[in-house]
């Protein structure tokens, strides 16, 4: 969950775009930036593209993903997406939703949506990365890795002591502003 966890000793990941949206600034050129990078990825895949948005509506912090999951099938994005707030996919049903997944589609292209914490300076971070992730980290749960690429938004700081109180105390007003930002760019990207 944290965005620099998770990697091998002296591993670096090459391809990782940052789009910083704050309510003080405006981010439009790093969203159309980071919608032309998520088009370069989807548009030449001939695999069945699926949107797996991971988090849990019963946590403030963590319901970023089905927040983003919901407002994509608003959208009637043209792809299939997993993990809205009528139906999130998380940390209880990860396992059964990937069986579910591989039985329906054969070698799927998987884009996932996450949140997770960072440091102060990162929080309203929207990170897009090439290369599975790891839901969980930072609440240091084991689930299985998953996705082609990946963007994680940053909702709150992480406190090492008390990684769920990060995410419970984080504002709803952040989390609906990266879901909405999230949204614009994948929705624009199909453009």
């Amino acid at each position: 969950m944290y965005p620099y966890d998770g990697r091998k000793n002296g591993e670096t990941i090459k391809e990782m775009q940052y789009c910083n949206f704050t309510l003080d600034t405006n981010a439009e050129g790093e969203m159309d930036e980071m919608s032309v990078r998520i088009a370069r990825v989807l548009r030449p895949t001939s695999k069945e593209i699926i949107f797996l948005c991971i988090g849990s509506d019963r946590s403030i912090g963590d319901s970023f993903g089905p927040l983003a999951g919901t407002m994509l099938r608003e959208h009637q994005v043209p792809y299939h997406v997993f993990g809205t707030l009528a139906e999130p996919v998380h940390a209880l049903n990860l396992k059964s939703v990937l069986k579910e997944i591989k039985k329906q589609f054969k070698n799927p292209f998987i884009f996932g949506i996450d949140a997770c914490l960072g440091g102060y300076h990162q929080i309203g971070s929207i990170i897009l990365t090439k290369g599975p992730f790891s839901p969980g980290e930072a609440m240091n749960k084991t689930l299985p890795e998953l996705g082609d690429y990946h963007l994680k938004a940053v909702v709150n700081y992480l406190d090492p002591l008390l990684p769920n109180q990060s995410l419970n105390d984080t504002r709803l007003d952040t989390v609906m502003n990266l879901a909405k930002i999230t949204t614009r760019i994948i929705v624009k990207s199909l453009k």
